[in-house]
């Protein structure tokens, strides 16, 4: 089944978002070509990770958080920012300053 274009720049633009640093998943969805389109990046990011190999701990909400709850990935994704060299507060926010990247 083919890939829908949106979905493939959705996937490429994760793709390119380099080890350690983060985008938030309107930005992805802005560089992707449709900027109203973040809740669309987060389905995409939730069924397609593992098939694609996608960096899915590199995308955050737009203020800068973990989006995922604690007993729902959040640890998880805390734990890979930080083996990047992400510094990660305790509830999950990051500077986006120092580790935000805007492709």
């Amino acid at each position: 089944m083919p890939i829908a274009p949106f979905t493939q720049k959705v996937i490429d633009t994760i793709l390119s978002i380099p080890k350690g640093r983060v985008t938030s998943y309107g930005a992805v969805a802005a560089l992707a070509g449709s900027p109203r389109a973040a809740r669309q990046v987060v389905r995409i990011l939730h069924s397609s990770s593992r098939k694609h190999g996608l960096p899915w701990h590199r995308v955050v909400n737009k203020q800068g958080r973990i989006s995922l709850a604690q007993h729902q990935g959040f640890a998880r994704q805390k734990e890979l920012l930080e083996m990047e060299g992400v510094e990660v507060s305790p509830e999950g926010q990051i500077d986006m300053k120092l580790f935000g990247w805007s492709g």
